[in-house]
Parts: structure tokens; sequence; C-alpha cells
């Protein structure tokens, strides 16, 4: 059984400087009719059959910064430290990079849970080269156990464990939303030092939470237009789930649940837009809203690259990102294509244990320490070649 997408040498990008997010160039307006729902970045979309590749281009002159990323706080889960692994589509290999991390993780003496959170199509399992589990969160879902730590499994590997996700269960993918809380909250009180996330694609609710109760948020790639659209998508819908859930029961919940539709006739086409349509309504909730924003900053990581143009596209995303979604992204590194995964998973070997010194497993080593140790250690760890 074959999982995740081929992958490879990471190159762990330096940490993006600025800290700062601006409004759109105001000589290129977004659209509000792009039919690809690509919140009018169409021109930074371009791309020459599977490769997309972005041109940089400095910020509007005189425009006015939506928030600054000098005073950003994150939120401590109750136990271990919370990563989750999104990428907004199926096949960009979230599951390889989630068991990899955690694996490099682990042999750096952290006690590690990984957490199958596909639950529409769970897999992380094959790659520990393990067969579908006896118990899994179908089990905990369904209140078959009470305790999420009673379908925790070993996995082989020294300071790992899994749980696997949901099997034949096929509510398990439509979480009702008292299971969603139960589970959240259950997964936060597990005993790790770390709790990596794989979670599904999409953009549904459920999934959005999953991404949103992480510390670290890590959103995986590929250099492909399908890919790189679903992710801003993704992170735009993810922003909005995020300033919906600060703001409780304030009036100006209303207008985010519009701002979700593309289509709203208040004329919300980014996040920017949603900032300014707040504060309007209300200054008070307003500056909240934008000091809640800075909490949400998620990292970006760039799966199978082939090409030199791939290897500039995280930091074309983030800067694409900061220009015109005024969100506040940090490329963290690039997978280069690697014949030897694929070899590692035919073998059923998770990549990291059948290969642990090879150029590609020295390189997921340097990104998962930058999650361990901060976003300043990528660039402290930068790989020589």
């Amino acid at each position: 059984m074959f999982f995740g997408s081929p992958a490879g040498i990471l190159r762990p990008f330096n940490s993006i400087k600025g800290g700062r997010t601006v409004d759109p160039d105001p000589k290129e307006p977004l659209s509000a009719s792009d039919p690809t729902g690509s919140w009018g970045l169409h021109r930074e979309l371009k791309a020459a059959s599977a490769v997309a590749t972005f041109a940089e281009s400095p910020p509007a002159q005189g425009v006015r910064p939506v928030v600054e990323a000098t005073t950003r706080k994150k939120a401590q889960p109750a136990k271990g430290r919370i990563i989750a692994v999104g990428g907004g589509k199926g096949g960009v290999g979230k599951s390889f990079v989630t068991s990899s991390l955690g694996i490099s993780i682990a042999r750096h003496g952290k006690k590690v849970v990984v957490i199958d959170a596909d639950l529409g199509g769970a897999n992380l399992h094959t790659c520990f080269g393990l067969s579908a589990p006896s118990l899994t969160l179908s089990d905990f879902i369904s209140r078959r156990v009470e305790s999420i730590d009673d379908v925790i499994l070993e996995t082989g590997v020294k300071n790992l464990r899994l749980i696997s996700g949901a099997h034949d269960h096929l509510a398990a993918s439509n979480l009702k939303y008292t299971q969603k809380l139960r589970l959240l909250s259950h997964i936060a009180t597990v005993d790790a030092d770390f709790i990596l996330l794989d979670i599904g694609a999409g953009i549904s609710f459920n999934i959005v939470d999953f991404f949103l109760i992480a510390e670290q948020g890590l959103l995986v790639v590929i250099p492909e237009p399908s890919s790189i659209e679903n992710a801003y998508r993704f992170l735009k819908m993810s922003f909005y789930r995020h300033l919906w859930r600060a703001l409780k029961s304030s009036p100006s919940r209303k207008v985010v649940e519009e701002a979700m539709d593309q289509k709203n006739s208040d004329g919300i086409r980014t996040p920017i837009d949603l900032l300014d349509a707040v504060e309007r309504r209300d200054s008070a909730t307003g500056r909240y809203l934008k000091e809640r924003a800075l909490s949400f900053r998620p990292r970006l990581l760039i799966n199978q690259v082939r090409y030199p143009e791939d290897e500039r596209l995280g930091a074309s995303m983030a800067s694409v990102c900061r220009r015109h979604l005024g969100i506040d992204i940090e490329a963290i590194g690039t997978v280069c294509f690697d014949e030897s995964v694929w070899k590692a998973n035919r073998k059923r070997r998770p990549f990291m244990l059948d290969s642990p010194e090879s150029a590609a497993g020295s390189s997921l080593d340097l990104v998962a320490q930058a999650l361990m140790f901060g976003s300043r250690t990528s660039a402290r760890l930068e790989r020589q070649n």
C-alpha cells in the first residue's frame, strides 16, 4: 500500500522578515467575481503545466498596515504542544510529513503522539507499516471507549505513539457538534510533549477546527495550481473561522459569517475587507479583532519540489498572503522529490527509519527542530548544500 506523496531532501527557508501586512495595491484591485474562487489572485497563480511560479513585488506605496506582528502571542494547550498538518487538498503528502516529523521529534527524546484526524480517509497507520488497528477514533467517537487514552497504540518507535483515524464508521467524517467538542477537548489532554494532527483535506468547519486548536499550524502545498489555489482558500476560511470564534456572542459575528460567502452583498472579498468592515461598524470590536488576528500565523511547507522556481514558491506565497489577504504566514522549507521515499513506502517502512542518515532524513530533522524550538531555528539551521 502506498501513502502520502513522494518527497525527500528538505531545505529550510530563512524566516520571512518584515512583520507587516498591507492592503493590496490599489492599481490591482481584487476581483469581486473571480469564478475560480481564488480571490483575485490569478495574476500570482499563472502556471506552466504542473509548475506554478510567483512574481515577487514590493508592497504598494502609501498603504495602511492592517496588523503588526511584533506582539504576537501563542495559546498554550492543556498538556502537549499541538502541531496540525493540513493541506487544503488531498495527495500533497500530509501523512508523509506528519509521520516523518513525529519520528524525528521522538528521536530527540520527546514524547510524541500522532493523531490521524483525517476522519474521511484515515491511513496514517500505513506510514508506520502497521495494519488496520483494532481500536481507532471510531471507538472513541461512538463511545465504545470513554477516554481517548484507550485508543492510543504503540508504533514500535521509541517515544512515539499513534491514535489511528476512524474506520468503517460513516458518521465519523460528519461529526456532530457535541462529538467534535468532546474530541477536541480530549486531544488537548493527551499526555505527550508534542501532539501531531494529520488533518483531512477540504475547508469544512470540522477540518478547520482541528487546524485551529493547534499551537502551530503547518500547511503542506505542492507546486501545482490546484494545490496552491486550495491552500489560499484553506487559509482564508481558517482565518475567518479564527475570527468568528474570537467574537463569540458579539453582533459582529454576523459580519464574519457573511464574509464566508465570497459573493456576499457587503463587498467583503478578503480578510483585509473583513477587518475594515467590522471596525466601521464597531471600532472597539475592530481593534480587538485585529489584535486577535496576530495569533493566526500558519507555516508553509512546499512538497514535491522538482525545479528551482518551486523552491521560491513558499516565500512568494507568503508575500502574496501578506499583501493581498493580510495574513502573515512563514515559509518554513521545501521538500524535494526523492525516489527513496516511495521505495521506503513500498517496503512498508517509515522513511525516517529506513534512511535516517540520508540527506532527506537530515533535512526533515531540521524542520522538526524548527517546530520544536521556534521559527528562528529554521534560519539558524540553514542547510549547506
